[in-house]
């Protein structure tokens, strides 16, 4: 646990961090970090309720329903990750989330 400053605002604040390490050119390198607030001091955001839920996956619900893939594939975020269901294919980008519904 250590303290860093927030570059935004700088508020002082308690932190964690994790490394993953790997063994290369017979030296210990940093593959993987993290760091983050602590989880204590994190704000809790408003959640959604059940009705704006169920408007969301209606939303998705109607793009399959028109049987356009791209509208189906345009509900998915830029970033976003489709682990389908009849493929053992990650789907991870635009191109193959559409792909999936066509």
């Amino acid at each position: 646990i250590y303290e860093f400053t927030m570059g935004v605002d700088g508020s002082k604040v308690k932190g964690r961090y994790t490394y993953v390490y790997v063994y290369e050119n017979n030296q210990w390198k940093i593959a993987h970090h993290h760091s983050s607030i602590m989880p204590e001091r994190i704000a809790i955001a408003t959640a959604i309720t059940e009705d704006e839920v169920r408007g969301l996956f209606s939303l998705w619900n109607d793009a399959l329903a028109t049987e356009d893939s791209s509208k189906v594939a345009d509900r998915y975020a830029k970033a976003g990750v489709l682990l389908p269901t009849v493929s053992d294919i990650p789907r991870t980008d635009y191109n193959s989330i559409k792909d999936y519904f066509d």
